[in-house]
């Protein structure tokens, strides 16, 4: 694939919450052409009007992700990389990145969807045909829990369970697909790695306590998130891998907890519809809580035949934590920029990010990270 001396980016949903980030973030690139995309054209040139003096080159362009010529938009700009922030990707197809491969063009998602982002290898074959890599799940999950569970795996000879959990602060703001992609698994029910078999749980259930060293205690319960599907054949896990988000305040907490069993029971077919309600609920409460979040991951297995518990708790203050979904993103476009990441192909977003490279990426915001090993 050939392009010009400035690599062309365009960031699909680049005025929203994560898009806009990731857009401040690269046009720090001196060797960067950057387009914040889209539907609303006058709020994309707006963002694009802020970043105008960085190294990068920006401008802002009007474009929906479901406009049949797509592809030829992409060809038209000269796109290298599309980085896709329109969420939220549960439902969606995938013609963005159909469109990419088109176009011969790299695509980045940030999707968190469990069928979204491992039902993107079906696009294997005709990436690799077009020589563009196609790349889904370039978010807190998958891409910043594997890169944790990759960086200790050699520490055990064989993983028994893994447990992961997401905390954000209340005061964090909370675009619509972000509220959506919760609502779309409330009360729903999903496979899930445990006693050694796939067996059924339902979203939003299972509520149980986990304790924070800065953060202290939050409630947590069942997420559906790509890393259930992922990791028990990826880490040879022997009994169960969970995924368990909780909500600072513990009004919305098990307000969410009981609209999961209305869905259970069949009384609300799919909490989704009512997203913007919602949102707009939640958001009266924005004043109350923090702006600290939080992420853990527990292994437990055996090395040389003694047991092994580890622990990696990141704590995010300061109002960071929504920065780290957009971390991976980043990262792998600086990759694509300077030639060092040249795989083709259709994936979910493994192997791309070290947790050496985040902790790089991260290294002037209020994000660190401990590990306690038992």
């Amino acid at each position: 694939m050939t392009r010009e001396p400035a690599y062309r980016i365009l960031v699909l949903g680049g005025y929203g919450n994560f898009g806009a980030r990731i857009a401040v973030a690269l046009s720090a690139q001196a060797d960067c052409h950057l387009l914040i995309a889209g539907r609303d054209a006058a709020r994309a040139r707006d963002a694009a009007a802020q970043l105008q003096g960085s190294h990068a080159t920006v401008e802002g362009l009007g474009l929906d992700v479901h406009d049949p010529q797509l592809a030829e938009c992409l060809r038209r700009h000269r796109i290298d990389l599309v980085i896709h922030t329109a969420g939220p990707f549960q439902g969606q197809s995938y013609e963005v990145a159909r469109a990419c491969i088109e176009a011969g063009a790299h695509y980045v998602d940030l999707a968190d969807g469990r069928e979204f982002v491992t039902g993107i290898t079906t696009l294997d074959a005709a990436a690799r045909e077009r020589q563009v890599l196609i790349i889904s799940g370039a978010s807190t999950v998958p891409a910043l829990s594997s890169a944790v569970l990759d960086h200790y795996r050699d520490r055990f000879d064989s993983i028994a369970s893994i447990a992961i959990g997401i905390t954000p602060g209340n005061r964090t703001p909370r675009g619509l697909s972000t509220v959506e992609s919760v609502l779309s698994y409330c009360g729903r029910p999903f496979e899930r790695w445990q006693q050694g078999r796939w067996q059924r749980v339902y979203g939003w259930q299972d509520q149980h306590r986990v304790v924070y060293p800065q953060l202290g205690a939050r409630w947590f319960a069942n997420c559906d998130v790509p890393d259930l599907s992922l990791f028990p054949q990826r880490y040879a896990v022997t009994d169960s891998v969970k995924f368990h988000a909780g909500l600072e305040l513990r009004s919305i907490q098990w307000s969410l907890w009981l609209m999961s069993w209305l869905a259970r029971a069949r009384l609300v077919s799919n909490w989704r519809t009512a997203g913007r309600f919602l949102r707009a609920a939640s958001d009266l409460l924005l004043r109350f809580g923090t702006d600290a979040g939080g992420m853990h991951v527990v292994v437990t297995g055996t090395t040389q035949g003694q047991p092994l518990r580890l622990r990696w708790t990141l704590t995010a203050l300061a109002g960071h934590g929504p920065r780290i979904p957009c971390v991976a993103a980043i990262v792998i476009a600086r990759k694509l920029i300077a030639g060092r990441l040249t795989q083709t192909g259709a994936t979910a977003c493994l192997d791309l990010m070290t947790l050496t490279e985040f902790d790089a990426a991260v290294r002037e915001l209020e994000i660190r990270w401990t590990e306690e090993a038992a």
